[in-house]
């Protein structure tokens, strides 16, 4: 196999991004996995690349559109990554000489675009000259644009977040999506303590930390070897995820002994955490419409040692005659949502998603309660949560049902869930400017039996 060419990867990996609208991580991961030899530099590189262009797309095609004559839309998408790259490293890295960016531009363009070099030339040595009388639209007086352009978000999403966050946090919020997030980890403790998984980490050439928030939680500080490739993620001691994601188990706060519902389980991240915080003794059944989410989850359970999951192919949406309703003490609905809380970790999902999907995942989300709800047992818990920022998909979603549902009520999150992520709603609510982590959403409705006046306090 060739040597890695980082700068060539990154056109070629966000070129494929946008045609294709597949997720970066994946192919990247992919990527490297074929590339053993490659140096920690130039992987290091290639991932800035690819994620630096995807995140800051609109202040690259900013900068693009004030040295090019023509319409930048016009160009081959191959051609116009390219710059972007290159311009990526001249106006948003101090690690890369200029020289090297544009050269290396201009090469590769040559091979690919025969005739197109001199504009790429021209283009970059252009913008290095007058880098000094480039501006961008004035932060105070029109945060929209500014956000647009220079925080590189979709118009619609800003002009959103602005009504419910006000323009000064919009702008914080922006900009936070555009840090690089920690690599995040979350124990299994069936096996290992985070004291144990700091020290192993440490052995096998990482710098580790308890997490901020999670219990459970292990941030990576340096990284020494290809994180993915730990071996202790491979034998199910350790599970890549936020510590926001992990924080919904804990809404959810389950005992051992329980029958506990993950409607919606995906690959069955949460369900693990939850078996092994039952201790391996209960039950959860994990439902998901998608049968290789399913066996990767059954994949994921046996690699974890989580014993008490039991994987149920269904629709969510309706499960009549499947056996499951009313059985369950806890219900934890993770709904598919816009995923927007994540744009962290997933720069591309801002321009995979319109505004007119934050509308079709909301009634998705508001019949998925419903059924979550008619699952559970008088008295049990039922957790809704999202990794998503906008109202609609979460306040909006459970005030609709509670108002349809007299006898559910919207509980409190109690420990390890800290008050600093609970608004004065009782919603669980984290945000990346605020708390470093991925943008979550949590309501934790507790449904009253039928002799009860109201729910009682839930402890763990």
């Amino acid at each position: 196999m060739k040597p890695l060419d980082p700068r060539r990867a990154a056109v070629d990996l966000v070129t494929r991004v946008e045609d294709t609208r597949a997720f970066l991580e994946p192919l990247l991961a992919n990527l490297l996995e074929r590339a053993p030899a490659a140096r920690d530099e130039d992987r290091g590189l290639l991932t800035e690349l690819a994620y630096g262009t995807l995140r800051l797309r609109n202040r690259l095609d900013w900068i693009l559109d004030r040295f090019l004559r023509g319409n930048a839309a016009t160009l081959d998408p191959g051609l116009r990554n390219i710059l972007r790259v290159a311009l990526y490293q001249l106006f948003c890295m101090d690690r890369v000489p200029s020289y090297a960016a544009v050269n290396e531009a201009v090469k590769l363009a040559k091979r690919r675009y025969p005739g197109r070099d001199a504009l790429v030339n021209g283009l970059l040595r252009n913008a290095l000259r007058q880098a000094e009388k480039l501006s961008f639209p004035d932060r105070e007086n029109d945060p929209v644009e500014f956000a647009v352009r220079y925080h590189s978000h979709p118009r619609w999403l800003v002009k959103q977040w602005i009504d419910e966050y006000g323009p000064g946090e919009t702008l914080e919020l922006c900009e936070a999506n555009n840090r690089t997030p920690p690599f995040t980890l979350r124990v299994n403790r069936l096996k290992i303590t985070v004291e144990e998984a700091i020290r192993s980490l440490s052995d096998e050439g990482f710098s580790a930390a308890a997490g901020h928030w999670s219990p459970d939680g292990v941030i990576l500080e340096r990284r020494g070897v290809p994180p993915r490739k730990l071996s202790l993620l491979e034998e199910g001691y350790l599970q890549v995820q936020d510590e926001a994601s992990q924080l919904v188990s804990f809404l959810v706060a389950p005992r051992p002994g329980e029958r506990v519902l993950d409607l919606c389980s995906g690959v069955g991240v949460k369900a693990v955490h939850l078996a092994a915080m039952m201790e391996n003794r209960g039950t959860i059944v994990a439902v998901d419409r998608n049968g290789r989410k399913l066996e990767a989850g059954r994949v994921r359970a046996h690699a974890a040692g989580a014993t008490i999951i039991e994987h149920y192919p269904a629709d969510a949406v309706e499960l009549t005659g499947s056996g499951l309703l009313g059985k369950f003490d806890r219900v934890l609905l993770d709904a598919p949502c816009s995923g927007l809380g994540t744009v962290r970790r997933k720069p591309e999902i801002r321009w995979f998603t319109g505004e007119g999907d934050i509308g079709e995942a909301a009634a998705l989300q508001e019949r998925l309660l419903r059924s979550g709800a008619d699952c559970l047992k008088p008295g049990g818990v039922l957790v809704y949560a999202t990794c998503a920022m906008s109202r609609r998909e979460n306040e909006d979603v459970v005030r609709t049902f509670l108002e349809q549902h007299s006898f559910f009520e919207l509980r409190r999150p109690g420990p390890p869930v800290s008050d600093a992520m609970i608004d004065d709603e009782g919603f669980f609510r984290t945000l990346p400017h605020r708390h470093g982590t991925d943008g979550f959403f949590g309501a934790v409705l507790a449904k009253r039996d039928p002799g009860q006046a109201a729910v009682p306090e839930i402890t763990d």
